[in-house]
């Protein structure tokens, strides 16, 4: 007889702590869902000045002034349906986006933005360092002119157009990669037979697109910037690695001090941009994916955003990447010229050292030789005084009554003396290398 499975309680996995954690992420930031006829105001903006908990306040006043129930206290991303529609904040590693969704679109879509449905009083609590603004709006293809001309003049003021079919033909997507005179760009989606999510996936692959495409572009005013501090220290690590061949010992210790502030100075330009620039590529590739994701179809007339990208974006990242390899590169130069001039710097100071030896070496074995001669007179002045005190002695014991040749005995005595006293002095020195070896084996 099997057991009922569909019993939860006869069922006991042991899960990994974080795998309800990690699948829930899969469903964390849900697409949008937009209908026709609907309006959407999108904000996309740096949050480096203001933490996560100041954000989330910002977004408790917005829930609170609308009469909604507050977001999560530790939420990165919450949506509040509202009367008028739908407000949805997300947060990322150094941005956040609102999206901002109203019914109904006015003949003229961009007239009345989704934006205007907000509380006026809270709107100027938004933060700074806004990067994307955006209106968008979603019509159904008999609410748009036929000819693109016309639609130009009636809703991107005339301004030349890029656009493509998207969804593999189910819609129309239309922008100018322009910023308006109220500090919006714009873009018009027709929707052929998306439907509410697909319409919602496209839109917000496309304002994805443009918040990335600017994000990537953060990096180009960085380059364009360090690019002559670039050229400086290209030319003046010519100037010094000219220098290092007629360098002497007396330049040398200048030359290598002048090197170790370029390095230094390479390594701090270094640790300023190369975030930027790794986080630029990173976003060009994510912008990339965001097109790919379109699946565009040209429209005749049109430059499809695929195109638009290619021609206006790519330029770019080559530039930020050219620079950031330009960078790395002098950073390695500089650093290998560095090594280079230390290498000769220690090569010289090791020859005066072994020649300091050397000399230290000549002094000991003159030393050994003065104290060989030393040792010698030593021996002769000790032996010359014990041969006076013996001679005293014998003098005294011949007064005494000893019947004693005085002479003939102190002359005997000599050679004996000077034997012992040679043998002592050899004992004595032996007996301090000994003690100097076991001193230097402690030291070591």
């Amino acid at each position: 007889m099997h057991a009922d499975l569909s019993d939860p309680t006869l069922l006991r996995l042991n899960e990994h702590p974080q795998r309800r954690q990690l699948n829930s992420e899969a469903h964390a930031r849900p697409a949008l869902q937009i209908a026709a006829d609907n309006r959407l105001s999108y904000l996309a903006y740096l949050h480096r000045h203001i933490s996560h908990e100041q954000e989330l306040w910002l977004y408790r006043e917005l829930a609170q002034q609308l009469e909604l129930p507050a977001p999560d206290p530790k939420a990165s991303q919450f949506q509040l349906q509202a009367p008028f529609g739908r407000v949805r904040w997300e947060r990322h590693g150094e941005f956040s986006t609102l999206s901002v969704q109203a019914h109904g679109a006015e003949t003229s879509p961009f007239a009345q933005p989704a934006l205007q449905a907000l509380p006026a009083g809270w709107l100027p609590l938004l933060p700074g360092n806004m990067l994307v603004a955006a209106h968008a709006a979603l019509l159904p293809p008999g609410a748009l002119p036929l000819r693109i001309e016309d639609l130009a003049a009636q809703c991107f003021n005339g301004h030349e157009l890029v656009g493509a079919e998207i969804g593999d033909g189910a819609g129309r997507a239309y922008t100018d990669f322009r910023i308006h005179a109220d500090g919006f760009s714009r873009y018009l989606l027709a929707d052929f037979y998306m439907g509410r999510r697909q319409a919602g996936r496209m839109l917000q692959r496309l304002l994805e697109l443009e918040t990335y495409r600017m994000l990537a572009l953060l990096a180009l005013p960085v380059a364009k910037s360090i690019a002559p501090e670039l050229a400086k220290v290209d030319e003046e690590l010519a100037e010094l690695t000219g220098a290092m061949g007629d360098a002497g010992a007396d330049s040398e210790p200048q030359l290598l001090h002048r090197l170790t502030e370029l390095a230094g100075a390479t390594e701090n330009a270094l640790s300023r941009t190369d975030h930027r620039f790794n986080a630029s590529l990173a976003y060009y590739d994510i912008a990339r994916c965001r097109i790919a994701e379109l699946r565009e179809r040209r429209i005749q007339g049109l430059q499809p955003f695929q195109q638009f990208l290619q021609r206006r974006l790519t330029p770019a990242i080559d530039t930020c990447r050219a620079v950031a390899a330009r960078q790395r590169a002098l950073a390695e130069r500089v650093n290998r010229a560095t090594a280079l001039l230390r290498t000769r710097v220690d090569i010289r100071r090791e020859r005066q050292n072994q020649a300091l030896l050397t000399s230290m070496e000549r002094r000991a074995a003159m030393q050994l030789h003065l104290q060989q001669t030393v040792e010698g007179l030593s021996i002769a002045a000790i032996t010359y005084y014990s041969a006076g005190l013996i001679g005293y002695l014998l003098k005294g014991a011949k007064a005494a009554g000893l019947a004693l040749n005085v002479e003939l005995a102190t002359a005997a005595a000599v050679p004996l003396l000077a034997l012992a006293i040679a043998l002592g002095l050899r004992r004595a020195r032996a007996a301090l290398r000994r003690h100097g070896a076991v001193a230097g084996m402690e030291h070591g």
